[in-house]
């Protein structure tokens, strides 16, 4: 094949783990977890594995080696019932013993899937106290279908933030994508499902260039010079193809993933890594053809690469790629966990409502002074119990009262109606004053 008779090739050796180097991966909530018991019987050399959870019963299903329930006293044994900050409140309670799972480790890996409670809120108070154990620290996150609502959607954005500012790098999956990879007949345990075994599939990717020698070896020195603090958001593809065009349709599987954008995200990425794995049949030439067509469509970016052989790979070859770009930066931060409040009118009303005065009230106006109020009086006339009382009205203002919170209704979404908040009062909305 390509002018090389198979005598003449060496047996490729296959691959082999990397002596000391740890690689531990949380899953992180009901999401999380389910990714990492797709990977844990693949038994992944240099790799274990944590379950964590402030719901028992998530955890108590999991076969991972060490499990972790964070339970606090303010949860109550009911979780954070989908609210983040109960879920960051619970990982900071539990900071030390975080830490100390953390302790010792190369790479740790978090999985998880954003917009609920737990995941949202731990996950990146996880990554902050990694990080300070030493470790690289990646993300592989699940972003929300958009049938799940609006409010998932804005919590999952705005974990996916604080994930992306507290970790080296996070590999992002957008569940909406997966309707291109599915049939109309796909039932939703196996769309989950399915989009727990993406997550998978990345994980697996990074875990080859990390842990395994191969043909062509990523030292783990490089991968870090090119993540370490950089906070990179990624996407990623997976794709096989087997036969004698394997090297030409495993590149048109990748560009066509829709995951890639039709190979946009190749363009704008600032470092591609790229995982290939093929059988003892594997040649050179089709590795650097994979490689060239590869390179085509991202010549701005710095390549990493890896090659190794699985002898269960005969006549097939499978490629993970990891597209990475430095995210925007957000015009504000954001507004849970640490960030600073908005005014509360620019959270319940549109943008188009216009300025609005900081307190629903308008403040009494200021006293006059004693020759303004002798000239008022003498305006006015005589005196008189009827002209007093007139009097009292002309002076009367509007009481000076504060914003009363919520309470427990404080997080829920307002009742917008014709661009207006039909939970301020009416007298409120059309400026009309009390007397």
């Amino acid at each position: 094949m390509n002018g090389m008779t198979t005598e003449a090739q060496p047996t490729p050796e296959p691959q082999s783990p990397k002596p000391n180097l740890s690689i531990k991966t949380f899953g992180i909530g009901g999401a999380g977890i389910k990714v990492i018991e797709q990977l844990i019987p693949d038994r992944l050399s240099g790799m274990s594995f944590v379950a964590l959870d402030t719901d028992a019963m998530s955890i108590s299903g999991s076969s991972a080696g060490e499990k972790a329930n964070l339970e606090t006293k303010m949860l109550r044994g009911l979780g954070t019932g989908g609210d983040p900050e109960r879920g960051a409140a619970a990982a900071e309670e539990h900071g030390p013993r975080l830490r100390a799972l953390c302790e010792g480790t190369d790479v740790v890996f978090i999985v998880v899937g954003l917009g609920g409670g737990a995941g949202t809120g731990i996950g990146p108070v996880l990554a902050r106290t990694a990080k300070q154990a030493g470790a690289l620290v990646l993300g592989f996150v699940a972003l929300p279908f958009d049938c799940e609502g609006s409010r998932r959607a804005r919590l999952a954005m705005e974990g996916l933030a604080e994930l992306k500012a507290a970790a080296d790098g996070v590999v992002c999956l957008t569940n909406q994508k997966v309707f291109k990879l599915i049939d109309e007949n796909t039932s939703v345990l196996e769309t989950f499902k399915f989009t727990a075994g993406l997550l998978a599939d990345a994980t697996r990717g990074i875990w080859r260039l990390l842990a395994h020698s191969g043909l062509l070896e990523i030292h783990f020195n490089d991968v870090c010079e090119l993540l370490r603090d950089r906070h990179l958001e990624s996407c990623f593809a997976v794709a096989e193809a087997m036969g004698a065009t394997r090297s030409r349709e495993v590149v048109d599987k990748l560009l066509a993933h829709p995951m890639l954008d039709g190979g946009k995200h190749l363009n704008d990425a600032e470092a591609v890594l790229i995982s290939l794995s093929g059988g003892p049949d594997l040649t050179m030439a089709e590795v650097n053809r994979v490689m060239e067509q590869i390179r085509d469509h991202c010549e701005h970016a710095q390549v990493i690469m890896g090659a190794a052989i699985d002898e269960n790979l005969i006549d097939r070859m499978a490629v993970t790629l990891i597209a990475a770009r430095k995210a925007p930066q957000p015009v504000s931060s954001p507004t849970r966990l640490g960030g600073q409040a908005e005014d509360l009118h620019s959270q319940l009303l549109p943008a188009s409502a216009g300025a609005r005065p900081h307190s629903r009230f308008v403040p009494p106006a200021p006293s006059l002074a004693p020759e303004k109020m002798q000239q008022l009086m003498a305006r006015q006339g005589g005196g008189g119990a009827r002209q007093r009382r007139n009097s009292s009205k002309v002076q009367q203002g509007q009481l000076p009262l504060e914003i009363v919170s919520k309470g427990r209704f404080d997080k829920s979404e307002p009742t917008i109606h014709k661009g207006e908040d039909l939970d301020v009062p009416t007298y409120i909305r059309r400026g009309v004053p009390l007397n």
